[in-house]
């Protein structure tokens, strides 16, 4: 089977270290196709940068797949992954509350279920194109949990200028190519705005909980 990183264990700060590397910056020697450009994206290329569908610079990189492998750990398993849950292992109950009756105000509350509902979908199909493509996730660092690992998802979603997208988060936890092929999936049975929604709230939402965090550096993506 292929593997894309080591399969020696990371501490959490050597995770989080990864991540920050990962998310940092693109690389240049991989050949993967971007997607046509999605609403949000159109006039924002920089300096030839590709773009993803929904607004920001691609990650084209490997995937950092012990921060992958937490999440699902978090969100109760890759065979039965919940984006909630995930969120409240590393938030807790009560920020959690707080976030999605603000995101309901913000957006309303069948868009706000669109997003989790369509983040658990999304998070599945990945876990499904990295299996097909035999790409083995490694075991879930021990100590990467928590605020923590809340701390390493938003630096891996953000670009190189300090903003979160969805998009890059995406292509760091599943890869670009990976991403891509979630994204088609859900265009083709959902439609262009519910993946829209997805990645459109999610940007505030990873904003939000970088604010709480202390985060103060991270900007909030135009496409929220």
């Amino acid at each position: 089977m292929k593997r894309l990183m080591s399969t020696r264990r990371l501490t959490a700060a050597a995770a989080a270290a990864a991540l920050c590397v990962a998310g940092g910056a693109l690389a240049a020697q991989e050949a993967n196709r971007t997607a046509p450009a999605g609403p949000a994206a159109a006039a924002t290329a920089e300096h030839g940068a590709q773009m993803n569908w929904y607004g920001g610079p691609a990650y084209l990189g490997k995937p950092a797949l012990e921060a992958t492998a937490a999440l699902l750990k978090a969100g109760g398993g890759a065979q039965h992954f919940s984006f909630e849950k995930a969120l409240v292992s590393m938030l807790g109950e009560k920020t959690v509350k707080a976030e999605v009756a603000k995101l309901t105000k913000q957006y309303g509350a069948k868009n706000v279920h669109d997003w989790i509902a369509g983040s658990d979908v999304a998070v599945g199909l990945a876990v499904k194109y990295l299996q097909a493509e035999e790409i083995e996730l490694p075991a879930a660092p021990a100590n990467l949990h928590g605020a923590e690992l809340a701390k390493a998802l938003v630096k891996a979603g953000t670009a190189p200028d300090g903003t979160f997208w969805a998009g890059r988060f995406y292509d760091v936890a599943f890869s670009h190519k990976g991403h891509n092929e979630v994204m088609t999936q859900i265009n083709a049975k959902q439609g262009g705005d519910y993946d829209a929604t997805i990645h459109r709230i999610t940007n505030q939402a990873m904003y939000d909980v970088a604010q709480a965090l202390g985060m103060k550096e991270v900007k909030l993506a135009s496409f929220h």
